[in-house]
């Protein structure tokens, strides 16, 4: 069983807008990741618009480290 503590949550930019609310980010590390992350729950249900170049925070599973969930979109 996975705790709700048993994720790594970073900053990250929008890089490009895929649909289904799915978006590419990329990731504030060395080699410039890229990941897949889709829209979380509660912004999803509060209209919170997304758009390429927005700063998000990012949830990540540390079973698989290419998925993540956008929890907060910043400035």
């Amino acid at each position: 069983m996975a705790r709700q503590d048993d994720k790594f949550t970073m900053e990250a930019v929008v890089v490009e807008a895929l649909p289904n609310a799915m978006f590419k980010v990329r990731l504030p590390n060395e080699q410039r990741t890229e990941i897949l992350a889709y829209v979380s729950g509660k912004m999803r249900k509060h209209y919170i618009r997304i758009l390429p170049g927005d700063t998000v925070t990012v949830e990540m599973s540390p079973y698989d480290l290419t998925k993540g969930r956008i929890t907060f979109r910043g400035r």
